[in-house]
């Protein structure tokens, strides 16, 4: 199984970066991970939160086939657990689902094209965090579930 992880902007702490890269770097050894950063907009002063989500719309929507799984993070998805996300993933890979795009939009989340083309949304929590941790958190949690899927001991339940 293929995963992208899109992102609107890029991490600029060091800490964050390190700690994600520190996953990246382990997920390696269960799937295919790719990671895709696109720049955030230049000179948003002059647009309205409208018509910036849906300029962040048109890259996102490029970056995607229409063989895609795309999942949004997003505040109004489904909240599971640790480990109903991993089964959650172990249901996708049976399903031969080849490819899962994981997406995390800019400030003011999703223009309506992209949920309209995406498959599920998923929460990782009813609290609002940057879009910097949600990487790290998003890409941590990645990592929990396939060392949940292979039974290996990373996570005590």
């Amino acid at each position: 199984m293929k995963i992208t992880f899109l992102t609107v902007g890029k991490t600029e702490d060091a800490y964050l970066k390190d700690g994600f890269e520190k996953y990246v770097k382990r997920l390696k050894h269960y799937a295919k991970l790719s990671v895709i950063e696109i720049d955030e907009l230049k000179n948003t002063k002059a647009l309205t939160q409208e018509q910036q989500k849906s300029k962040e719309a048109d890259l996102i929507l490029k970056k995607i086939t229409p063989q895609d799984y795309v999942i949004l993070l997003d505040e109004k998805g489904t909240q599971l657990t640790s480990e109903k996300f991993a089964a959650y993933i172990d249901k996708k890979a049976i399903a031969s689902v080849s490819n899962m795009v994981f997406v995390v939009g800019g400030p003011y989340g999703f223009d309506g094209t992209v949920y309209a083309r995406a498959n599920d949304k998923l929460s990782l929590s009813a609290m609002t965090f940057s879009h910097q941790m949600v990487r790290l958190f998003f890409i941590e949690q990645l990592y929990r579930a396939f060392t949940i899927i292979k039974g290996e001991p990373y996570h005590h339940s």
